[in-house]
């Protein structure tokens, strides 16, 4: 495994892609702490679920929609809602005045 630092990633971010493109894994440190893993994105890593943790990840930081999460996840929609509250991400995510709002609309 390869280590790169964050400095490195300047002047190297070239032979982290291509170790990555190769199946080798890269660790990324600074100050001598790992920081994150480079893992290659191939068909193992998207069995062992990288794709549903990736998905609700993208979904709790409201860059997908639910349906467009459980696209990236390869799963449908009702799937991707159980796969949230497994992971204890918030379906409804409401502030104080939208839900009196929605609250006031059902009456």
């Amino acid at each position: 495994m390869e280590s790169y630092t964050i400095r490195d990633l300047r002047n190297r971010t070239g032979d982290l892609i291509r170790g990555a493109e190769s199946g080798h894994l890269s660790i990324v440190t600074k100050h001598g702490q790992p920081v994150f893993v480079a893992v290659p994105f191939d068909e193992a890593l998207l069995k062992s679920g990288v794709q549903r943790s990736l998905a609700a990840h993208l979904y709790a930081e409201k860059h997908l929609t639910l349906v467009q999460a459980a696209k990236l996840a390869g799963i449908s929609a009702s799937e991707m809602l159980d796969e949230l509250a497994s992971r204890d991400i918030a379906v409804v995510d409401y502030n104080k005045d939208e839900l009196a709002d929605e609250l006031d609309g059902l009456e």
